[in-house]
């Protein structure tokens, strides 16, 4: 058992990491003799394999990344002087002596971060007189400038959905990790559940409840377009029985499943007719090209025959090199046809794997017992809803996640005229960041402005009758008794 724990936990080739200096974050994924580049910067990735996740390592020259020697940190503070106040530091930019030539020659001397930071400090006439916490404010500033220093991370849903909405907001509709959050503990994504997820946030929340589940139940992704979007969910580098749990289905026959004329047995003999004759006309073509070749030969000979002086002229005038360009004209021309027909067959295959994938969803989807439904996206929620909630059971969460609160609102009304469902409840993340130090405990200047909002409820089971239109409202009892005395 710990040797499985000590492996889960070693980085391995073909394994994607998140890179991290400061608050800066990006996924790579781990290949010998590749470059990447982070912040501005060459890096190559081959000394990390075989280190554990979470390792702080160097950057050398070349890129290279070097893991640090185990020697205690040292404070590059000399001496503990302080000031009492800053009232008499001018900052015109003529107390630091050392130039920036200078600390490029510190560098090519193979100084690193730390001895640069040390250097400034020794160099600065007005360290001494700041205050100790200007001068602690000064050291984490020049640290974060020169410090060289990278931590190669394990992928998790809070780091990279911390790295998106830094680098990439607009991609994942500004979804904080927060609110993702939230989002999972209102879905109550658990291992052995299944899951309907409409996703168009780079398959961020896709990854997040495929991490959740663990690997257990079956999560059902529906898409957009043509193809789903997983860019997000191959960074958190799940293993290979993670995906047997995936299945996909397209929202454009939604409607077709619901109606229950979904048929995908047409599309199988097309397909199956087409790779037949893909496969008839991949046989026949070599033996059209041979015998396309051979004729052309016969006709060179009688040619030939005919006028051998004509014939000698024109091979002494042309050149080796005219030859070559020929002979491969001719034989690309002779392989174009079956390069065609191969690709046309790779198409076909790629389109009968995709059309299993659909059958498999839609088996699944068929029997309308699914345990939640997540939707975050750019598009309207109310009609992405409403369709899909016909395939979640009763008594079954579900969570809209949008940056906006007006097709929130607009969903909520529909839902509650549709009926179906209780507990509905739109709400707002909000989220601040504090600094906790001694003396200096208060919020940070900076922070998101909002997380977007969420619409979650719980489904129940809906009279067919009452649900198939709206009912004419009854007149009171005491009316309708009035009326029949008169009529009496």
């Amino acid at each position: 058992m710990e040797k499985i724990s000590v492996d889960h936990r070693t980085i391995k080739e073909g394994n994607y990491v998140v890179l991290k200096r400061e608050n800066v974050f990006k996924a790579v994924q781990v290949q010998i003799k590749r470059k990447v580049i982070f912040e501005k910067q060459w890096l190559h990735l081959d000394s990390v394999i075989g280190q554990l996740y979470g390792t702080s390592f160097e950057v050398a020259a070349g890129g290279t990344l070097q893991a640090p020697k185990p020697n205690p940190e040292k404070n590059p503070k000399e001496t503990k002087e302080a000031g009492m106040d800053n009232r008499n530091i001018v900052d015109d930019g003529r107390s630091q002596k050392l130039t920036r030539d200078d600390i490029e020659t510190l560098k090519e001397q193979g100084l690193k971060g730390q001895e640069i930071v040390q250097q400034l400090i020794e160099n600065s006439s007005t360290f001494r007189d700041k205050t100790e916490f200007a001068q602690e404010k000064y050291i984490k500033k020049k640290k974060k400038k020169y410090d060289n220093t990278i931590t190669v991370l394990k992928p998790s849903t809070r780091i990279l959905a911390l790295m998106y909405h830094g680098r990439e907001p607009g991609k994942i509709c500004h979804l904080r990790y927060d609110t993702l959050a939230q989002m999972l503990t209102l879905g109550n994504v658990h291992a052995g559940s299944k899951i309907i997820v409409f996703d168009t946030c780079a398959g961020l929340v896709l990854g997040a409840v495929m991490e959740r589940m663990g690997g257990y139940g079956s999560v059902i992704q529906m898409y957009p377009g043509g193809e789903p979007v997983r860019a997000a969910t191959d960074n958190f580098g799940f293993p290979e029985h993670f995906y047997k749990t995936l299945h996909e289905f397209p929202l454009c026959k939604v409607n077709l499943l619901l109606d229950g004329t979904l048929s995908l047995d047409k599309d199988k003999k097309e397909t199956v007719s087409a790779v037949d004759e893909s496969n008839g006309a991949m046989s026949k073509a070599p033996q059209d090209s041979v015998q396309k070749m051979g004729e052309e030969v016969e006709g060179e000979k009688d040619s030939a025959q005919a006028s051998p002086e004509v014939d000698t002229m024109e091979v002494t005038s042309e050149l080796p090199e005219d030859k070559e360009k020929e002979e491969r004209a001719a034989r690309r021309e002779n392989k174009a046809p079956v390069v065609y027909i191969l690709q046309a067959l790779e198409k076909k295959v790629k389109q009968e794997e995709k059309r299993k994938k659909h059958l498999e969803a839609a088996a699944l989807l068929q029997g309308r017992n699914a345990d939640g439904l997540v939707i975050a996206g750019r598009f309207h929620p109310t009609p992405l809803v409403l369709s899909l909630l016909k395939f979640v059971a009763p008594s079954r969460p579900f969570v809209i996640y949008c940056q906006h609160k007006e097709p929130l609102i607009e969903c909520h009304t529909k839902l509650r005229e549709r009926g179906g469902v209780i507990g509905l409840q739109l709400s707002e993340t909000w989220l601040r960041h504090y600094q906790v130090l001694p003396n200096r405990t208060h919020p940070m200047l900076l922070m998101s402005g909002g997380g977007g909002y969420i619409l979650s409820g719980i489904t129940v089971a809906m009279d067919t009758a009452t649900s198939s239109g709206p009912q004419k409202t009854e007149e009171p009892a005491p009316k309708r008794q009035k009326l029949q005395d008169t009529e009496s």
